[in-house]
């Protein structure tokens, strides 16, 4: 029996493109030293939009098409250009958005067992 809703699945694909982007921050601030490397960022509003749109043909979610090159930071000598301040407060936005999905997932599911037990009375 599949107790899933269309908003539950909805919200399930934000987890996933939000967690996408938090690896994302998580390898920027790995490759806080290495010579060369360019910050990379992702286009949530895209990712999400392509994630809602591919609920329906049960693809799962992937950000590469999305990711690119964060244009505008200043790089040091050696060609990096990852700021930690900037990439510390990516990530933490991004954990806001992931506890913020968790909670409205956790109310859906809340609210169809009401129905289920409601049904059982």
């Amino acid at each position: 029996m599949d107790i899933t809703t269309h908003l539950s699945e909805a919200l399930s694909r934000y987890l996933d493109v939000t967690s996408n982007e938090m690896k994302l921050t998580a390898s920027n601030l790995a490759n806080v030293d290495t010579p060369g490397y360019k910050t990379q960022g992702l286009n949530f509003s895209e990712a999400f939009r392509d994630a809602l749109r591919d609920i329906d043909s049960e693809k799962t979610v992937s950000s590469g098409a999305h990711v690119y090159n964060v244009d505008g930071l200043v790089a040091r000598p050696d060609g990096n250009n990852v700021s930690m301040d900037r990439e510390s407060l990516d990530l933490a936005k991004e954990q806001l958005q992931f506890r913020t999905g968790v909670e409205l997932l956790k109310r859906e599911y809340a609210r169809t067992m009401s129905a289920i037990h409601a049904d059982a009375k």
